[in-house]
């Protein structure tokens, strides 16, 4: 009983002190988490702000590269005197897009001596006027620098008015040798107006800097234009950097801000955005003593029963969130699966069709000579080609493709599908690579995990019509059933592929692997890429999850199992030794007509003569009293109650010296068959491809193993 009680006071003292320990924590975490916050919003302020800047600021020193090049075809094959004589007539040229922009204060044509030949403010330019003394004079004598970006520099004339910088080219003469400069002066004054227009919060900061950290405009607008950057920040740019944020005091008036920049596109000048660091401590701040006054009071009072209230309602929620996600992970699971069997079928029956187009196509382009019927056969020939692609996709989403799987290190395999991958892209996608120092073994299929990131790749290209990042990424990872997971238990590698892309709507995301579903314009996708995915993932023993947020992106996880064997050494191929040719009798069984007369067809054209059955039983009936028959070829699925395969094992009992050769649309069986060491030719074939699985199989059956094994 005294152990007891002394249990109860001391834990009545512990919760004492834990209501006021407690809170306290609580509070400190939250204002740390809180601040974070702060700075994470400032950052994307400070984000958006740089875009709009970097926007606004290209397009006018674009627009000003326009105006030089404008004016260098007006004066184009003009010699200096007739420039001279023409002035009048120039300047007005000049002085009309001058007045047609208003970023820009005047235009100046000079020759190679330094002395004006055009204004768009004189009609007749001031002998006495000169500009040798002037950088961007220099700098073009020096050589062909591109458009050269001058400091702000002080008006020599009252008809300058206020401070300006210059945009200049070198004009060359038709040798190449230095002609002049073509000068446009535009006014930091334009700039600022436009700073001020966007920055309406206290403590907020635009500039447009060169990169020797030299002011060009500034917002809040500083007397000395001709200061530059602190030295933290030119130090970055020295570095080379073209973009960063970053904390930093201002030399000119003293005020701490967390500063961003970012390089204008083709031009050595940076765009600058910055926030108080006092701006985002007040809002910080505000944002604490709200909750402090608010979250005192209560906390006093309730904390412990909430605390105990808290808990039995989130294992409560709990429960339900996972017996709901479970419900829906199986009925997810469950829809896809009658799909995919549906699927699978029609693929099937679809192989048969292409093969029967395609095998037709190929005699008939051996039989006619004529160039025209020959383009048309080529493009039933390409049109079955595309089909056979479309139905491995379909087979790949039932998972009924024939894979051959084999064992890789993802950490090695993925950086080398990097040029594959960009290709796939367009030159405004950033392509990010992330696999772990470890290695990531897997046994999969490598022509598929090949042709599933470039579907990957390619839907997050056409989600990212405005440029973005893909970044892909490989780890490690150990999975418990989680219905997130799709159930999945025990060791896989994770592959990440995530875009910077317009997402996917919550009510689009249940659909995305189902076969033929798009959001694209019609023509534009077949609805096969993701399925391709999906059934390549469950095909190797895992899984394809994927997350998206409208407006920020999309994630697609692949998870496959991980292997502890290693993956097997590179083996330089060798020269297979041709088979010599031989002829003989073949026994084709297909229950197909059409699919038989065209393997037929291949046969004969091989010297074979050819029997046709169309099932298993008149097969194995028709060898017993035909010893004449040296091959027999076989399609793995037949009505009749016997399917291919099992026609096989009873040859290889009953006739072991006769090679069999076996064909299938899809997997059904596929791997029973391999493992039995039968050859499996792949549906739709060519006679390529038949002549080489004829050469495994009279092999394998001259093997002592084989013959014994049947």
């Amino acid at each position: 009983m005294r152990s007891a009680r002394q249990s109860a006071i001391r834990l009545l003292q512990l919760m004492m002190v834990a209501s006021v320990v407690l809170p306290l924590v609580l509070f400190a975490f939250a204002a740390w988490l809180n601040y974070r916050h702060e700075l994470t919003v400032a950052d994307d302020r400070i984000e958006r702000s740089l875009d709009i800047l970097h926007e606004h600021t290209l397009k006018v020193f674009q627009t000003v590269e326009r105006a030089i090049a404008e004016v260098d075809e007006i004066v184009r094959g003009m010699p200096d005197d007739e420039i001279r004589e023409q002035q009048p007539r120039l300047h007005e040229r000049v002085k009309r897009i001058v007045d047609a922009l208003p970023q820009l204060r005047a235009i100046f044509l000079i020759d190679r001596d330094g002395q004006p030949l055009v204004s768009s403010l004189f009609v007749q330019v001031p002998p006495d006027l000169r500009s040798r003394e002037r950088s961007f004079y220099s700098a073009h004598i020096a050589g062909d620098v591109g458009t050269f970006v001058s400091e702000v520099v002080a008006p020599r004339l009252a008809e300058f008015g206020a401070p300006f910088f210059v945009l200049s080219r070198r004009r060359p003469s038709d040798d190449g040798a230095f002609n002049g400069v073509i000068a446009v002066a535009v006014l930091p004054q334009y700039f600022e107006e436009f700073y001020a227009l966007i920055g309406r919060s206290p403590g907020e900061l635009y500039a447009l800097i060169r990169a020797d950290g030299r002011f060009l405009a500034r917002y809040p607008q500083s007397p000395d234009r001709l200061r530059a950057v602190g030295p933290g920040l030119e130090t970055a740019l020295a570095q080379g950097s073209e973009r960063a944020i970053r904390t930093g005091r201002s030399q000119i008036d003293g005020a701490e801000r967390r500063i961003g920049f970012r390089k204008l596109e083709g031009f050595p000048v940076y765009a600058i955005a910055g926030i108080a660091t006092s701006a985002i401590q007040n809002e910080w701040t505000a944002t604490m003593a709200s909750h402090l006054v608010y979250g005192l009071p209560a906390t006093l009072f309730i904390l412990l029963i909430l605390a105990i209230a808290l808990r039995r309602t989130r294992r409560l929620h709990d429960e339900a969130e996972r017996r709901e996600a479970a419900e829906a992970a199986l009925r997810q699971a469950q829809r896809l699966e009658a799909i995919g069997q549906m699927t699978g079928g029609v693929a099937h029956d679809f192989n048969n069709l292409l093969m029967v187009v395609g095998g037709s196509a190929e005699r008939l382009r051996r039989d006619l000579t004529s160039e025209k019927h020959r383009r048309l056969l080529d493009m039933i020939i390409n049109a079955t080609s595309r089909g056979e692609s479309l139905t491995r996709q379909l087979l790949a989403f039932s998972r009924r493709q024939m894979l051959t799987p084999m064992v890789m290190d993802l950490a090695q395999r993925i950086p080398d599908l990097n040029d594959m991958l960009n290709r796939s892209l367009r030159d405004d996608i950033t392509l990010e690579v992330a696999v772990p120092e470890q290695a990531c073994t897997v046994k999969a299929d490598p022509s598929e995990l090949e042709l599933a990131l470039l579907n990957l790749a390619v839907n997050a290209r056409d989600a990212m019509p405005n440029g973005g990042t893909l970044r892909i990424s490989v780890e490690p990872v150990a999975l418990d059933g989680k219905p997130a997971e799709d159930g999945l238990r025990g060791d896989f590698v994770a592959i990440r592929v995530a875009d910077t892309g317009s997402g996917i709507a919550p009510e689009v995301l249940p659909h995305v692997f189902e076969p033929f579903f798009t959001t694209k314009d019609v023509g534009k996708g077949t609805g096969l890429g993701l399925s391709q995915v999906y059934g390549f993932a469950k095909q190797s023993g895992g899984a394809a999850t994927v997350a998206s947020t409208v407006g920020r992106g999309t994630v697609i996880s692949l998870y496959l199992p991980r292997t502890q064997d290693l993956p097997a050494p590179s083996v330089a191929p060798t020269e297979r030794e041709a088979a010599p040719p031989r002829a003989g009798t073949v026994l084709v069984v297909e229950d197909s007509p059409e699919v038989a007369e065209v393997a037929s067809a291949y046969f004969q054209q091989l010297g074979y003569m050819v029997k046709q059955v169309a099932g298993a039983n008149a097969a194995l009936e028709l060898i017993g009293n035909d010893p004449n028959i040296d091959l027999v070829f076989s399609d793995v699925l037949m009505p009749g109650g016997m399917n291919g395969l099992e026609l096989g094992q009873a040859i290889r009992r009953r006739y072991p010296a006769i090679p069999v050769l076996l064909a299938t649309g899809y997997s059904d069986g596929m791997r029973d068959a391999l493992e039995q060491g039968f050859v499996v030719l792949q549906k739709p074939f060519d006679l390529a491809a038949l002549e080489q699985a004829l050469r495994e199989a009279r092999a394998r059956a001259a093997e002592p193993t084989t013959r014994a094994a049947g």
